[in-house]
Formats: C-alpha cells, sequence, structure tokens
C-alpha cells in the first residue's frame, strides 16, 4: 500500500480508538461546529465545486449527473441542516439491546458498539461526503472517503473544512479522512485495508456494489442496487394500483427505491392495464411489455434483459402472470431484493407475497417510494441494505454500529463441570 494511503488509514484506526468511548454531547457539539463551518466556507466550497462542474462539461456529463454533482448556497444550506438533523438523532452507542441475571448471579448485557473504520466508496453527489461523515462521527465511527474523481476538488474542500471545525472539539480530527488518488489503485488500496478498515459501504451503481463486493478482502455492506417490482393482485382495486404504480415508478425514477418492473394477474389485466398504460403515458413512462400487456396498447418489447435492468429512468418494464405464485418467482428470479409491493384487497394474498418474497423490504397496497430511512422515521441513512448479514434495509445509525457482551460477576469461577463456583459475595 502507499505511503499516502498508510497515512490516512492509521490516522482514522488512532481517531476511531479515541471517538468510540466519546459519550453524546461532545459528538453533537462537534457535529454542529461541522454544520456551522460548511456555512462559513461557502463560497470556497462553491469554487471548488465549479472546478469540478466545468471539468464534468468537457468530458460530456449528461446534464442530470452535473445537477447531481453541483453544490450553491441554498444545497450547501441544506447539507449543513441535515448535518444538524443528525445531532438532534438519539445516539446508539451504549443500548443496551437485551440483558439479563443469569441463575448464577452473573449480570449480562449485549451493548451496542461503533464498528470502528468504515470506508465509503460513492459516485457522484459530494452531499454524501458530509452526510456519510455525519453519520459515521455521530455513531462513533472513524471514516474513510473515497468518491469519485468527478467530485474530488469539492470533496478535498469538504473534508479539509470538517477536518478544521473537529479540531476546536473532542471528536478527533483524524475521524474524517479522504482517500488520497483520483486512480483506481487507491479505491483498491482501501478494498484491500483488511485490519485497518472494519467494513466497505458501496454507494453507486451496480457495477460499482458489484466490483466491491467481489474484490474486496475488506467485510462489505452491499447496498443499492433496486431492481423494485409492483405486483397488481387478481383482488385489487384497481384505481389505487395504478396510482400506487406511477408514484412508485414516476415519482423519483433516478433512486434505487423506484419501481422497474410492474406484474399483473390476468383476470384482472383486462380491467387494470388499459389505465396504467394511460397513465404512465401521462407521466412520461415507456412501457417495456410483453405480449399479455402489448393486447391493451401499444409498448416497446419487452427482453431478458429489460426484466434484470435497473432503469433508473422514465422506462418500466410489465408482464401479465396467471398467478401470485408466478409473480414471485419472476420477482425471485429478476429482483435484487431491495422492495417490491402488492396490490390487494385479499388479506391472505397480502399475507402469502409477504411470506414468499425475500425482500428487505415488501410493501402492501403501498408505493416502493416509502422504502427510505427518513420516511421510516430513523432519520438519516447512509444507505439500503440488500444483504441479509448484520443490516437489512434503510440502514440509520443503529446499523452502524456493533455490539459487545459485558458479563459483571462477583468472584464467579467456571468448574470444569460446567457447574459454576461464586465468590464469597455471590
Amino acid at each position: 500500500m502507499s505511503t499516502e494511503f498508510l497515512k490516512v488509514a492509521h490516522a482514522a484506526r488512532e481517531a476511531a480508538a479515541e471517538l468510540a468511548p466519546l459519550p453524546r454531547a461532545p459528538k453533537d457539539h462537534a457535529l454542529r461546529v461541522i454544520a456551522d463551518a460548511l456555512v462559513a466556507h461557502t463560497a470556497e466550497i462553491v469554487e471548488a465545486n465549479a472546478k469540478d462542474v466545468e471539468q464534468a462539461r468537457e468530458q460530456g456529463t449528461a446534464e442530470a449527473m452535473i445537477d447531481r454533482l453541483r453544490l450553491d448556497g441554498p444545497r450547501i444550506e441544506a447539507i449543513a441542516e441535515a448535518v444538524r438533523d443528525v445531532a438532534d438523532l438519539p445516539d446508539p452507542v451504549g443500548e443496551v439491546v437485551r440483558g439479563s441475571t443469569l441463575p448464577n448471579g452473573l449480570e449480562l448485557r449485549q451493548v451496542r458498539v461503533p464498528l470502528g473504520v468504515i470506508g465509503i466508496i460513492y459516485e457522484g453527489r459530494p452531499n454524501v461526503t458530509v452526510d456519510a461523515a455525519a453519520l459515521c462521527l455521530k455513531s462513533g465511527n472513524a471514516v474513510l472517503l473515497r468518491g469519485s474523481s468527478s467530485a474530488y476538488s469539492s470533496n478535498t474542500v469538504l473534508v479539509r473544512v470538517m477536518q478544521e471545525a473537529l479540531a476546536g472539539t473532542e471528536v478527533p480530527a483524524g475521524a474524517v479522512q479522504l482517500v488520497p488518488g483520483l486512480s483506481r489503485d487507491s479505491v483498491k488500496e482501501l478494498m484491500r485495508a483488511r485490519g485497518l478498515v472494519d467494513v466497505l459501504i458501496p454507494r453507486g451503481g451496480a457495477s460499482l456494489i458489484n466490483s466491491v463486493v467481489e474484490e474486496s478482502t475488506v467485510p462489505v455492506i452491499e447496498t443499492g442496487v433496486g431492481n423494485c417490482h409492483v405486483y397488481v393482485d387478481a383482488e385489487a382495486d384497481v384505481d389505487l394500483a395504478v396510482e400506487i404504480l406511477v408514484n412508485s415508478k414516476a415519482q423519483r425514477p433516478s433512486v434505487c427505491n423506484a419501481a422497474e418492473t410492474f406484474l399483473v394477474h390476468a383476470d384482472v389485466a383486462g380491467a387494470f392495464v388499459p389505465k396504467a398504460l394511460r397513465a404512465l403515458a401521462e407521466a412520461g413512462v415507456t412501457v417495456h411489455g410483453d405480449a399479455g400487456i402489448a393486447a391493451y396498447g401499444e409498448v416497446v418489447p419487452v427482453t431478458e434483459d429489460d426484466f434484470l435492468t435497473e432503469y433508473l429512468s422514465l422506462d418500466i418494464a410489465a408482464a401479465v402472470v396467471g398467478s401470485l405464485e408466478e409473480a414471485v418467482a419472476h420477482i425471485r428470479r429478476y429482483g435484487s431484493a431491495h422492495t417490491d409491493a402488492i396490490v390487494t384487497r385479499s388479506q391472505r394474498a397480502a399475507r402469502r407475497f409477504v411470506s414468499l418474497v425475500d425482500s428487505a423490504a415488501v410493501a402492501v397496497n403501498a408505493s416502493t417510494r416509502f422504502t427510505d430511512g427518513g420516511e421510516f422515521g430513523f432519520g438519516a441513512e447512509i444507505g439500503i441494505s440488500t444483504q441479509k448479514l448484520h443490516a437489512r434495509g434503510p440502514m440509520g445509525l443503529p446499523e452502524l454500529t456493533s455490539t459487545k457482551w459485558i458479563y459483571t460477576g462477583e468472584g464467579h469461577l467456571r468448574a470444569s463441570a460446567g457447574t459454576v463456583i461464586s465468590g464469597s459475595g455471590a
């Protein structure tokens, strides 16, 4: 590993040890100091961001991506306010998850503790630099940030502003670090830093996430890819189903909890599909449908790849199915285990769907767009986990912690036969 990477990794490791035992008050104070510093340095941040935006334009980057990259005064104020919101959230560190007094008198507790050093690999938006840092600091973790090269100037200034702000607080400035370098080598160093980094969280498209999962020797929490489905059951309220589908797809199509496929039971297709096609067309959505869908209107013929695609655009795949079980089989084959929804008036069908669909979130008569930490009442989130280990679904502050077991005795000794010899005071 390069000297530059080892320097920031060791600094984060040392800072994590100092940060972990801090109580809530100094962490909250540090976050509010960071928020104020971001606002105070708005002009400097905007100037650095302008360089990134200019470079993106020169490289022919799409305007939608440039908009995600751009920072201005109101956006920086919003980022700062989000940091203040994190400061207001409950501190998960030290929370007793469970506990009891054992028959032998030992007092047993399982408590939340920080993960340690968290590496974040992400694309595009420089606001993630601040959001991720705030969440990690609040949960007692140091963070190594590796954003995309397209936002390197912005991220460099943002991290420096945060470090300078922390220098006047009890939170060590080394707890927020930017991984140096613009090449893929710096990403590889972060992915291979087992022993220095405790967990990696990739945020971005499928190719980024797959690359990190497949190449990293550091444990990874997989987030983000959302091939989400809306299944319209035979006993659905058709008008309600249309509203839920359009909201799931078109309310904000470029996010991971937007619907990418809808499935409709053959028994209700005649009533539902024509209305759905009209509503989706009005919303600007292009439907890639199978023969069952095409029987009710003009669509683009669907392909196998369409069913596998996370469009993140005003496109949606569609198919008619013969049963709830066929819909579930389709979701299991093509879905990403993010969010899948059923629209039905049948409690039996709803229960069946919920029990069979193995996704991080399952919605009943509601839009897929609700799978979000803010919507769930968690406050800010680091991402949405689609794996099964440690964390699943929207990841708030508690998901950025692990646990440790603490047991307290009074001279308790364990005998070789499995019985307990207690101390004189037990």
